[in-house]
């Protein structure tokens, strides 16, 4: 019988080859704990960037329903947990990382994408403000990951960068994870359309990023014809 930890033992080699771009493959290998490990990468190191906290998030909650047809099922409490820790210890160590090594990491860089993430987040620094930034950040792919250690290397105070990546830290993982429990919990084999359901989540996700942009562009046009 599996325990409420995560899902039944896995070999060592079904581990080795799970596919980290696949969230169901990572709680298949990893369980709760492979959650937590995710968030902490995702969020604190830029390597990370790439992996999938979205639909990780919202997966883990469903599979905590028992309603998937894989075979695993996850203890909802201790995934709360392990996916806020996760979060929030990665986001602070990520601030860290930035605030001693300045721009360093991220000009070393070759990839594309993580460099538009790392202009991205320093725009919204500059545009919206220390604590509106964080949070907004917070919902965006790539840029929740490069804000972090842009925030320390610009020397964002470390009381607000900590006060409010908490709050949105705690917002983002354990909205996620209750809204794929809850519709799991209420439709039976609801894993059969996960890929276009967490489409939908993420698309959601970026809704305050993407209702902050025009209601900025508004004013800045309103400001013009002032």
């Amino acid at each position: 019988m599996a325990t409420p930890l995560s899902s039944p033992p896995v070999s060592l080699a079904a581990q080795l080859a799970v596919n980290v771009l696949d969230a169901q493959s990572l709680l298949a290998a990893f369980g709760v704990l492979g959650v937590g490990v995710v968030m902490f990468a995702e969020t604190g190191l830029l390597i990370g960037f790439f992996l999938p906290g979205d639909s990780l998030l919202f997966t883990a909650g469903l599979l905590c329903s028992g309603s998937s047809r894989q075979g695993v099922t996850l203890s909802l409490p201790l995934l709360l947990v392990c996916a806020a820790v996760g979060a929030l210890t990665g986001s602070q160590c990520g601030y860290l990382i930035g605030r001693r090594a300045g721009g360093t990491l991220l000009a070393r860089s070759r990839s594309v994408r993580l460099r538009e993430g790392a202009q991205r987040a320093e725009e919204l620094l500059e545009r919206y403000g220390h604590a509106k930034a964080i949070v907004l950040a917070r919902f965006v792919p790539v840029v929740r990951t490069v804000l972090n250690p842009m925030a320390g290397a610009l020397r964002v105070p470390l009381r607000t960068f900590t006060v409010w990546q908490t709050a949105s830290g705690l917002v983002w993982t354990l909205g996620l994870t209750l809204a794929g429990y809850a519709l799991g919990s209420s439709v039976p084999n609801v894993d059969r359309y996960l890929l276009p359901i967490i489409a939908v989540i993420v698309a959601l996700s970026l809704t305050p990023f993407a209702l902050e942009v025009l209601r900025s562009r508004r004013a800045a046009k309103e400001g013009a014809g002032g």
